[in-house]
């Protein structure tokens, strides 16, 4: 073969390559993701809590009508759904067969639906002793390489040793990544969910989790090894060959030299009451602990290099305070609300307005961010008092609906897809 012969073949090559590529969809993975797609996909995300969860087996409250949920997905063009199931508490229920078989059946209905669309587990830092009624399948130890035990879950061997955070959510407790029995426990809850169709799982607290696995000279050294196995385990029963993880990492990112842990990162908006003017807010670069402008340059799971792991933010829940609707000040709460029951007692107006204001603020600031939108989350309206907030219409079954569908579709067809 001659040099002109060898120029025209790779010319060729080269040329079939870029074709190639080009005519990859815009949410096509298999095995490993790109960022092109990745920010594709966070760019059109919802938070829609426990939309693979049926009565009587949900967290906080009843979630009826389940089919306003599958039609809001597809109406507004979503493809991921966040936080789509996950256990606070009562863990025994994953050994029921109608809890499994449910979550399962929700998925299929909307991956033939669409199956570009990725189905998001969380696997949160609390557990509590109902724990202990799971027995610990074999395929769990086998996927961290231990020997095979027959035997259930010891609450006690996943918390810290010297009560760091013991009995920090009431009954329960945050677990801590060094003990053998969590990655047990969390290898059991990423496993389980990945079966039943999720593509991606989120991890919560990881500060908290890893307290001890961050502290200098540990350099994630735990979460490392896990994530390592965890990934490897569950490739090759992903419904595309890759599991998505991540995690509240804030400004710091949860980096090991210059590899991220994590496909990407997840944050609550952090917005800033403006004084003086209830229930008004603003968004600004460096308030609080947001996350804005700050970026982890970084290889990423996928092996690939960029100056700027992509991130989300959300409207972030955790209760009330004891004088709501007053002003806070404190970067986390909103009016003395968390965000999401701030942006629930908006009036409808002013719900799609900051909609609109903060998918424009994060897009002109922080091209790298984007908005997880409000599908279904848990809101606090006073003390003691919880409701299941949703995006769609309000209506018998829904009491709570906001009715904010046509603005998030029209956001999402107003993104850009790369």
């Amino acid at each position: 073969m001659d040099r002109l012969t060898i120029k025209r073949f790779f010319i060729t090559v080269t040329t079939a390559a870029l074709l190639v590529s080009c005519a990859e969809g815009p949410y096509d993975f298999e095995g490993k993701i790109t960022d092109r797609v990745l920010h594709n996909y966070l760019s059109h995300a919802i938070t829609m809590s426990e939309f693979l969860t049926v009565d009587p087996f949900c967290n906080d409250g009843t979630y009826p009508d389940k089919q306003a949920d599958i039609d809001y997905i597809l109406n507004t063009g979503t493809k991921f759904v966040g936080r789509a199931i996950y256990r606070w508490g009562d863990e025994d229920v994953l050994a029921n067969r109608e809890f499994l078989d449910s979550a399962r059946s929700l998925a299929v209905r909307i991956h033939s639906a669409d199956p570009d669309i990725i189905l998001q587990a969380a696997v949160f830092e609390c557990v509590t002793p109902a724990v202990e009624k799971l027995q610990i399948p074999e395929w769990t130890f086998r996927a961290l390489g231990l020997p095979v035990e027959k035997r259930n879950f010891h609450y006690s061997e996943m918390l810290f040793e010297d009560g760091l955070y013991v009995d920090q959510w009431g009954e329960g407790s945050v677990p801590d990544i060094r003990k053998v029995e969590t990655q047990l426990w969390y290898m059991y809850l990423i496993g389980t969910y990945v079966d039943l169709g999720c593509e991606a799982v989120h991890l919560g607290q990881v500060y908290l989790t890893g307290f001890r696995d961050h502290a200098p000279g540990r350099d994630w050294e735990n979460w490392d090894s896990f994530l390592t196995k965890a990934r490897r385990w569950t490739a090759p029963r992903a419904r595309r060959g890759i599991v998505l993880f991540d995690c509240h990492g804030g400004r710091k990112g949860v980096m090991v030299g210059d590899r991220s842990l994590i496909d990407f990162n997840t944050y609550p908006l952090r917005m800033k009451e403006v004084e003086g003017e209830p229930m008004r807010i603003m968004m600004e670069e460096g308030y609080s602990d947001s996350v804005y402008g700050h970026h982890q340059a970084c290889i990423t799971p996928s092996g690939y290099r960029t100056d700027a792991l992509p991130y989300m933010v959300e409207f972030d829940n955790f209760g009330v305070q004891p004088v709501p609707g007053a002003y806070s000040g404190n970067g986390y709460c909103v009016w003395g609300y968390d965000e999401i029951s701030w942006f629930y007692l908006l009036p409808h107006e002013e719900k799609i307005a900051y909609l609109d204001y903060i998918c424009e603020w994060i897009e002109e600031h922080d091209p790298v961010g984007h908005l997880q939108m409000p599908g279904a989350r848990v809101v606090t309206l006073r003390p003691g008092s919880a409701i299941v907030a949703r995006a769609v219409a309000q209506s018998m079954e829904i009491p709570y609906g906001m009715g904010i569908e046509e603005k998030v579709k029209d956001l999402f067809t107003r993104m850009e897809v790369r």
